[in-house]
């Protein structure tokens, strides 16, 4: 595969544990690869890990010297922070850069900047591209799914790298283009974003067994193991039934027992909701997942809480296993749909013309939410959505009517005991309000009609200040 003139296909330029391994997994499947790195001295210590794989891997400290060691036209894949370092690095590299080369950006980019430099870069012979890459360095070592954003000239120049390297389902390559400009970014927003409210589910449901039904991990562990094939079967459900039968070798007590009750959060999750809100549509378990996270650094508060208030609990009948199974089927189904309703809305918005079918079928291997539903997604979508929803779909308004008993006996419980359920709250709250047809809307205009005929001065309610309400 290497150029008749022995430079790199490629260039790679940021070794951290992401272009690491990208670099490495190009290497592998025989492409030639020029690395660099801010801090030169990663380079050496990056090399000896390329050795006797079969495309060859050479390292250059000087950025002219990496630009030059790349044949024409380029394509340079920049894994740095995509923030105010990736807009130093394109200001100093676009001068070495020749017309039709390509510069890819491929961390967690708010699809904004991504929009952004690529029109400041537009006419200037030097295409951008956003790439979304998904399954962290296991996947960009060994197969990432990756979603593409940005002109066509540069996906044909990527095209033959991306999918070489990229996970495989059914030796269907989990890699696409996806639109121009911010696209391929949004996707991977929106994707984290699913993921943030599957694992809030999946969390809610290993908090009612363990707080409720007074099962312990080894337990949760094997029914979270018995849902690895059907319909759950996923990454996620995969690595909760592994996470829940490993021991602690300091203690020897479960390691979900001795982790801090504490989630951090990249932000990725946040951007997807912020965009859903600016956009008009619904990201309930979304918003649910990422307030939850946000709840559980207030550690000392909740703490406190626990002994100051009452929770008013009433006897539950605790759900069983298969309860709670189809509770997570039904709730991973509306969070989904969820999702696909964002990203309809900001292809209408943004242009991109975005192909949802594809883009389920290239989440099915190497990336977080990989399962085995997305296959079902993609056919719905292939089949025509009602109205534009996924739960319209005839096949997912079976799988809910066959599902949405447990997860209502399993919200119930949750409620009536005091056992948080955020995300699956919402998701049933989200289907309810599809599903009754006629809502409660009309009492909200009631009180903004109100306001605007009679003003602040007629309102008599207590503790209310002009300042509080909106004419």
């Amino acid at each position: 595969m290497a150029q008749h003139d022995n430079r790199a296909q490629i260039g790679v330029y940021g070794l951290g544990t992401m272009g690491s391994a990208l670099a490495l997994n190009l290497a592998d499947n025989g492409f030639d690869v020029a690395v660099s790195n801010r801090e030169a001295d990663w380079i050496d210590s990056f090399l000896p890990e390329a050795v006797g794989l079969s495309g060859k891997v050479t390292g250059h400290a000087d950025l002219a010297e990496f630009v030059a060691a790349i044949a024409t036209p380029r394509t340079i894949l920049f894994m740095i922070p995509s923030t105010r370092p990736m807009d130093l690095m394109i200001a100093a590299i676009t001068p070495l850069l020749s017309d039709g080369d390509t510069i890819i950006d491929g961390g967690n980019a708010d699809f904004h900047d991504t929009r952004r430099r690529g029109a400041a870069l537009e006419g200037t012979g030097i295409h951008f591209v956003g790439v979304g890459v998904s399954g962290g360095e296991e996947g960009a070592r060994r197969g990432p799914s990756m979603m593409v954003g940005g002109s066509d000239h540069s996906w044909q120049q990527f095209r033959p790298m991306a999918e070489a390297i990229a996970a495989r389902f059914q030796g269907d390559p989990c890699v696409a283009h996806l639109g121009p400009d911010g696209a391929g970014h949004f996707v991977k927003t929106v994707h984290n974003g699913i993921e943030y409210a599957d694992m809030q589910m999946i969390a809610e449901l290993y908090g009612l067994m363990r707080d409720k039904a007074g099962m312990d991990a080894g337990r949760i562990a094997q029914v979270f193991d018995s849902w690895r094939s059907g319909p759950l079967a996923s990454y996620l459900i995969d690595i909760t039934a592994k996470a829940l039968a490993t021991s602690d070798a300091a203690t020897g007590q479960p390691v979900i027992d001795v982790i801090r009750d504490q989630a951090g959060q990249k932000g990725t999750g946040r951007w997807t909701l912020i965009e859903a809100l600016e956009m008009g549509q619904s990201a309930s378990t979304i918003e649910a997942a990422v307030g939850a996270r946000g709840w559980s650094s207030e550690g000392d508060t909740r703490r406190a809480a626990h002994d100051l208030l009452d929770p008013g609990t009433q006897p539950a009948d605790i759900p069983g296993a298969d309860d709670m199974e189809n509770a997570m089927l039904a709730a991973r189904i509306l969070g989904h749909s969820q999702g696909f309703r964002v990203l309809s809305a900001a292809s209408e918005q943004f242009k991109w013309d975005l192909d949802l079918a594809r883009i389920a079928e290239i989440w099915r291997a190497g990336c977080i939410i990989r399962s085995a539903l997305l296959d079902e997604f993609a056919d719905a979508v292939r089949e025509g959505l009602p109205h534009g929803h996924l739960i319209l779909a005839p096949s997912m308004r079976k799988r809910l009517a066959q599902a949405l008993p447990g997860l209502r006996r399993v919200v119930s419980a949750a409620v009536l005991s005091g056992q948080p359920m955020p995300a699956l709250s919402a998701a049933l709250a989200w289907h309810d309000t599809m599903a009754l047809g006629r809502g409660t809307a009309n009492m909200i205009q009631a009180q903004r009609d109100y306001f605007g005929a009679h003003g602040f001065e007629r309102m008599d309610i207590e503790g209310a200040h002009h300042g509080d309400w909106e004419r």
